[in-house]
């Protein structure tokens, strides 16, 4: 299973959301310091999707023409899937920008955040529960089970302290291009940004 942002694409896209809003610099540094572990993930993505109040929804297309997938991914996905295995992804993102990009990278199960429109505009609200931490290991587990795949047979890809507990609670966790804590938790660091080189991890590739 994959995180999103800085891992399954190069973007953070909150950011690119930010940039069409005039908040990026505000938005940037609360997203650095929430994936450091500095601030509460959840109360962190209510105060930047604040600063998108206003923008018209057809901003989700002009982000996501600019959403760049991270090399290698393709090869990740198509690799797993010719052994037999799923590709999940959940994010701390949005339903809105990552639901096109995982259909169109033939991503199995995907979990994100929605934001609230009303009249064609963002209101600055995320709707139901936050996909924050605890929400992306419950969706490993969760999809492990209707799978019927034992959690020591999972994987979590991650980046930031939002993924550790998904790291945790899989049968392997990769550190990609992460931050210092999770390179520290993580069973595995990969520092080339590129997800091919998951891999041999697997023993998919030689």
């Amino acid at each position: 299973m994959l995180d999103a942002d800085s891992t399954l694409i190069q973007d953070e896209v909150i950011e690119l959301l930010a940039d069409a809003a005039g908040s990026r610099d505000l938005v940037a540094n609360v997203t650095e310091r929430a994936m450091r572990g500095e601030l509460d993930f959840a109360d962190s993505l209510r105060e930047r999707v604040l600063t998108l109040a206003g923008l018209p929804d057809t901003v989700f297309t002009e982000v996501g023409q600019r959403i760049r997938p991270t090399e290698g991914v393709q090869e990740l996905i198509a690799g797993i899937h010719a052994a037999g295995g799923l590709v999940g992804v959940v994010s701390g993102g949005f339903h809105e920008l990552l639901d096109p990009l995982a259909a169109d990278l033939t991503v199995d199960h995907w979990r994100a955040n929605r934001l609230e429109v009303a009249a064609g505009r963002l209101t600055g609200r995320v709707l139901g529960p936050i996909i924050d931490a605890e929400a992306k290991a419950v969706a490993l587990r969760e999809w492990a089970a209707h799978e019927r795949i034992a959690l020591s047979q999972t994987v979590a890809i991650g980046d930031g302290a939002n993924d550790l507990r998904m790291m945790d609670a899989a049968g392997l966790a990769v550190a990609f291009n992460a931050k210092p804590q999770v390179k520290r938790e993580a069973d595995l660091v990969i520092d080339r940004c590129d997800l091919s080189q998951v891999l041999p991890l697997l023993g998919l590739r030689g």
